[in-house]
Parts: C-alpha cells; sequence; structure tokens
C-alpha cells in the first residue's frame, strides 16, 4: 500500500517566515519608530536567540511567558519560541496584582522574559508565584547600565540580562514543531470575568491570520497599520502574521491613539488597518473636516461594523469589511467589502467552517432567531485544542462535538450572519430579549455621548433591568432624563435603560473592549439615576 503523504502547505510560523527570507528577506517586515527591520534581520536574530534559550534549556513544549512592549524584539522573541517549538504566553502589559499572578500560575511557565519597567508588578505578587524560577529583564535601549533585579527578588530567581545573552552563531533548527504542534497560550482578554488560557496550534495560528489576508485582500505592497497590542492575538497574527504570509509591511503603532491615528497612517502611507469597533466610533465620533478624506487608507477590517458604516467609508474615503470570531474559534466568518447592510458579520467561509446557531440545548434554530453560536471546523488544528490546564473547562466549550462560542448571533434567510451579544450580555426584561450592542447604538447616537455599555441588572420582577453607563464628550452634558426621552421614540419602551449611570470613563482592556463584567460588579451605584423612582413613565 502506497504510504499517506502530508500535502498540507505550510503552515509553521518558521516555515512561513524561511520563504519570506528567500523571495523578499531584505524587504521590510516591520516598521517602528520610523526604523525598518526586514524579513531577513528578525529571521537572523530570532534564530541566535533560539540559542540562549537553549541555553536556558527551554525546550519543545515548555511555556514561556512574555511581559513586553510593542518593539521589534518582541516579535523575534515569538519567532524564537516558534521555532523552538516552546510555547510563548504573552501577558498583558497592563495587568497587575492577583491577576497577573493568575495568569503566572495558571501557565505553569518557569521562565519571564520582562520589560524592567513593569519589574515592580512582580515584586508585589513574589509570594504568590508557584511555578517561576527563571527572570530575563529586557530594556528596548539597553546600554549596559540598566538595573537588574530588586533585591526581594534576586534571592528568588535567577537573573539574566535579554541583551547580553544573544549567542554569536544562529541556530538551526530542523525539522522544528509541525502544524498540529502547540504555539500559544493566548489568555483570553477577561471581558466577562476571569482569563482562560486558550490554546494554540501552529495551524490556528497560521488560519487566524490567513483569514485577515482574505478579509483586508492585503497585498505584498501594502503598509498595515493597527493599533493593537502584540501581546494581544490580533496585534501578533492579524498584523504581523499576516503580513508575513503575503509579503506586506506591518506598523508596530503600540495602542491607539485618537490624535495620532490619521497622522501616523499618513506619515508610513498607510494603506488598510484593523480597527476594533470602539476605535472606529471614536474616530467618526471626531468633527469633520474637509481633509477626512485625504488621507493613504485604502481598506479596514472594522469589528463589530458601526451603525454609520456607509457614512465612515464616504467621509474617509476606504472600503470597509467585517467579520466575527474569537481566540477560541479562530475567524470563521468573510463579509468581503460589498456589505450587505452595516450590521452584519459576515457568511460562513465553508470551505473551512460549519456554523450553527442553537438554543439552550443545543438544538438548531431557524432564520431571524438569535441563539448560541457554535463552530467545527473542516480542517484540522484550526479551533483551539482546549483550555490550558483546565480540561473540564474543555469539555465544557467542546460540549455536543460543537466548540460554544459564548456569543450570541443571529443568521437571515440569505446566509448572512450578525452579532447580537455576548450570551452573558444579554438582558431577559418581562419575557422580552434585549441586545444591549442595539440599545448601545442607538445611545451612541446622541451627539453629547462619547461611548457607552449596557448591561443587565437585577430586577425585583425577576429577570432583569436595563442599565446604561454613559460617558460623555468633553464639556457636554446631559441630564439622564433627556437621554431618555432622546431614546423614546428610537426603541421598544421595554429596550429603553431604567438606569442610567453617567461616569467619566468605562473599564477596558488595553485593545480597547470594554469590561463588562466590572459594571455588572458594580450594578447599580450612588449616582445612578432611576427612571422608575423619577417617576417619568414611558409611552408603549
Amino acid at each position: 500500500m502506497q504510504a499517506l503523504t502530508d500535502t498540507r502547505p505550510e503552515q509553521t510560523l518558521a516555515q512561513v517566515l524561511r520563504k519570506r527570507v528567500e523571495h523578499c528577506g531584505d524587504k521590510p517586515w516591520l516598521l517602528v519608530d520610523d526604523r525598518a527591520f526586514s524579513y531577513r534581520e528578525i529571521d537572523r536574530r530570532s534564530n541566535r536567540l533560539v540559542k540562549f534559550l537553549q541555553r536556558l534549556e527551554i525546550g519543545f513544549g515548555d511555556t514561556v511567558l512574555l511581559m513586553l512592549p510593542d518593539t521589534a524584539d518582541f516579535v523575534v522573541t515569538w519567532c524564537a519560541l516558534a521555532k523552538l517549538g516552546a510555547i510563548e504566553v504573552p501577558v498583558n502589559t497592563y495587568l497587575r496584582g492577583g491577576v497577573l499572578a493568575h495568569v503566572i500560575n495558571d501557565s505553569l511557565a518557569a521562565t519571564l522574559i520582562i520589560d524592567r519597567k513593569y519589574i515592580d508588578r512582580i515584586e508585589t505578587i513574589a509570594h504568590e508565584l508557584k511555578s517561576l524560577k527563571c527572570i530575563v529583564l529586557y530594556s528596548e535601549n539597553a546600554d549596559g547600565t540598566e538595573p537588574g533585579l530588586p533585591d526581594s527578588l534576586r534571592n528568588l530567581y535567577q537573573e539574566l540580562r535579554f541583551e547580553d545573552h544573544f549567542a554569536d552563531v544562529e541556530a538551526v533548527i530542523d525539522p522544528g514543531p509541525t502544524y498540529t504542534d502547540l504555539m500559544a497560550v493566548m489568555y483570553t482578554s477577561g471581558t466577562t470575568g476571569p482569563s482562560k488560557g486558550v490554546m494554540i496550534t501552529q495551524a490556528h495560528a497560521y488560519e487566524y491570520a490567513l483569514s485577515v489576508v482574505e478579509l483586508l485582500e492585503l497585498r505584498s505592497n501594502d503598509v498595515y497599520y493597527a493599533p493593537l497590542p502584540l501581546f494581544h492575538i490580533a496585534g501578533q497574527w492579524a498584523v504581523v502574521y499576516a503580513c508575513c504570509i503575503r509579503s506586506a509591511t506591518a506598523v508596530l503603532a503600540g495602542t491607539f491613539g485618537l490624535g495620532k491615528f490619521w497622522d501616523e497612517v499618513n506619515h508610513y502611507h498607510a494603506t488598510c488597518t484593523f480597527l476594533l469597533g470602539a476605535m472606529a466610533n471614536f474616530l467618526y465620533q471626531q468633527p469633520e473636516t474637509p481633509q477626512d478624506t485625504d488621507n493613504t487608507l485604502e481598506r479596514a477590517l472594522v469589528v463589530p461594523l458601526l451603525p454609520e458604516t456607509e457614512q465612515f467609508k464616504q467621509r474617509f474615503d476606504c472600503l470597509v469589511s467585517a467579520t466575527w470570531g474569537s481566540t477560541e474559534v479562530n475567524v470563521p466568518m468573510r463579509s468581503g467589502f460589498v456589505l450587505p447592510n452595516s450590521r452584519t458579520c459576515g457568511r460562513v467561509a465553508t470551505d473551512r467552517y460549519e456554523v450553527r446557531i442553537v438554543d439552550k440545548d443545543d438544538n438548531e434554530l431557524p432564520p431571524n432567531v438569535p441563539g448560541e453560536a457554535v463552530v467545527r471546523a473542516k480542517e484540522p488544528w484550526i479551533l483551539m485544542a482546549g483550555y490550558w490546564n483546565h480540561p473540564k473547562w474543555t469539555v465544557s466549550a467542546w460540549r455536543n462535538l460543537w466548540l460554544h462560542s459564548g456569543d450570541m448571533l443571529m443568521r437571515d434567510e440569505q446566509g448572512n450572519f450578525y452579532f447580537v451579544d455576548r450570551i452573558k450580555d444579554a438582558i431577559r426584561r418581562r419575557g422580552e430579549n434585549i441586545s444591549s450592542m442595539e440599545v448601545e447604538n442607538e445611545i451612541n447616537l446622541n451627539s453629547s455621548v462619547l461611548e457607552c455599555a449596557v448591561i443587565p441588572v437585577d430586577s425585583t420582577h425577576t429577570e432583569q433591568e436595563v442599565m446604561a453607563v454613559v460617558v460623555l464628550r468633553d464639556d457636554e452634558r446631559l441630564d439622564p432624563l433627556e437621554l431618555t426621552k432622546f431614546l423614546e421614540p428610537r426603541m421598544a419602551y421595554f429596550m429603553v435603560p431604567r438606569y442610567i449611570d453617567i461616569v467619566e470613563a468605562l473599564p477596558k482592556t488595553q485593545t480597547g473592549k470594554i469590561q463588562k463584567y466590572k459594571l455588572r460588579e458594580n450594578g447599580i451605584t450612588p449616582t445612578t439615576w432611576d427612571r422608575e423612582a423619577a417617576g417619568y413613565k414611558l409611552k408603549k
């Protein structure tokens, strides 16, 4: 019998990068603060770092924590770990205290590569850490004079300097990891509760990046600007890895900045970008100027779409596409640049995925009925391999042989899908199901509102009531009763928030996602306005 052979295309980072070096090695892969780093330079530097990691006895399958700023060396380290077959665990650089200790302990990593400016975070939780043995200190502009570990940590951990331990020669990893091997453990951003470590294979990472290549129709001459941190899955793979697949150039822009976005897009002659819906909303909410169309941007991936997507496209003279996905389920949807409306998240990429909308018992629902989106893959290894160190969570997520997303979606008769809400954020009020996103979209149309979050709160009448937490634009004033009267003709009476809290800012992750679980924990506060207590009755 003829032996079976693997005919799958190269789906490991090492294989993809090797091809880029062969075909366009001197082309810039990264632009960081006006400095260009070629594919060849990143490849060689990461090969030298592999030798260092081997000397630390870091090998195949070992987890390694990265708590680094958005520099080229972050990408170098990520590439080195991927070539070695070690498992990268990127850490949100804003984490502190117990949440940071949870990620470090849960990862089971013995080694942490960390920028010196974050070391005080480790000092305050050192007594809680269980597996950590070695700390590698990093500085972006190291000159040999940087301080080492503080005395409180020096006796607890082996101390090394990142900049002192590159090998003189490049390592050659052959054959290296395959597409079935784990590449990373990515901790979810914690919008709905404590972070979970999602196990990502090399094939999963490749597929995620490839999906964005398709969604943006990425080309080799593109300059891709995306204000997403590298510790985030979209920062690494939707931007940097996607560019590697298509031989394009990525701008490491760091965090999103409203004041710098268009200046930097034009400075780098960026042709495409990835925007979270909140980022796109901030850009759209700015006062219009005659220069709005005077930019180099051609295409944008916006997730989720704004209700004003068509106006956004015209105002900034760019195309927009959309999708739906997550760290766990990858990116099963494609919208294309010809959008049927400003609410869709696309259609299923049926060559690689199956998606169903189901009820609480996993029965498939008909069109136009919202339910949980569950996913299966037609290609192996492109969905999460499970939750790291938590097999019970894995079994629960994969029940009935479908991966449960935790997201509520709906599909229409034409096969277009629509994101409705996170399951935990959906509101049930006196028999009516309410999408928090739909209420938020209407609130954001008020000219005084900068952004908002809508959450469920417990009701004395059983089920839940609707609460809106609202941030106003600078120098704007808005009375909760005025906002109520603004919303009343725009939505069904049962959707109008009973409770309104006007605050200075919303709690967010570093990638701009609103942490609704924190708002739910706060619930009704002393500053919350109650429509019923105020005596205002809605017209039904």
